[in-house]
């Protein structure tokens, strides 16, 4: 199992689309991903499932 967090943040163009293929291959290979991305143009690229977490923030109790 893999664990991405940011896998592309702070990347130029080219090293993001190596980044991105090779997360791609590693899918292809079986392998389980779990990541968090906030760029959705990666994030569209490469999930299959997406949960949006913002239902989990915590509440305060009264």
């Amino acid at each position: 199992m893999l664990l991405l967090d940011e896998p592309t943040a702070s990347l130029d163009a080219t090293n993001r689309a190596v980044v991105v293929a090779m997360i791609a291959e590693k899918k292809a290979a079986g392998v389980a991903l779990l990541g968090i991305f906030h760029d959705e143009e990666v994030r569209a690229q490469v999930a299959d499932r997406i949960i949006d977490v913002t239902a989990f923030a915590p509440r305060i109790a009264a």
